[in-house]
C-alpha cells in the first residue's frame, strides 16, 4: 500500500514538472478567423458618418485593419473577443498611444471597422465601412 503510493507520487512529479515547463512557454498570437475571410486586394474605407475622405489601401496583411490610426507603429495587441465573423483588440503603441478596434466581417468583400483611442495625446474615434474594390495597382516607375 505504502509502496504503491510512493510509486504514484514519483510518477506524478515528473508529469507535473512537464506541465509546468509547457505552460511557462510564451503564448503564440491567436488566429483571427474573421480576418482570414477577407479577400486580398484594393479596399476603400469610408467614414460611416459621411465626414472625411475615403482611404484606399492594398490589403495583404489583414492585421493592419486592427490599428488603422497608428499605421506602421510597433504595437502590442491583446485580443478581447475573437469570433468567426468579428475580432476586437486592444493595443498599445509605446510613444504613439493606444486604441481599441473591432472589425466585423459582413462578407469577404465588406467590413465594418469601429476604433477609438489616443494618438500622440489626442483622442480619436471613428467608424468605417470597407469594401473591396478590385486588384491592387502596381506602382509605376
Amino acid at each position: 500500500m505504502v509502496l504503491s503510493r510512493i510509486t504514484r507520487l514519483l510518477t506524478a512529479v515528473p508529469i507535473a514538472a512537464i506541465g509546468l515547463a509547457v505552460s511557462a512557454q510564451p503564448a503564440a498570437a491567436p488566429a483571427m478567423p474573421s480576418l482570414g475571410l477577407l479577400e486580398s486586394g484594393s479596399w476603400t474605407l469610408k467614414p460611416r458618418d459621411g465626414t472625411g475622405a475615403p482611404r484606399t489601401m492594398c490589403l495583404g496583411d489583414r492585421s493592419v485593419l486592427l490599428q488603422i490610426q497608428h499605421g506602421e507603429a510597433h504595437c502590442q495587441r491583446f485580443v478581447i473577443e475573437n469570433d468567426p465573423t468579428s475580432v476586437t483588440v486592444s493595443y498599445s503603441c509605446p510613444g504613439a498611444g493606444n486604441g481599441r478596434t473591432t472589425v466585423k466581417v459582413e462578407t469577404p468583400r465588406l467590413i465594418r471597422v469601429d476604433t477609438q483611442g489616443i494618438d500622440h495625446g489626442s483622442p480619436f474615434q471613428f467608424s468605417l465601412e470597407g469594401r473591396r474594390t478590385g486588384m491592387c495597382q502596381m506602382p509605376t516607375r
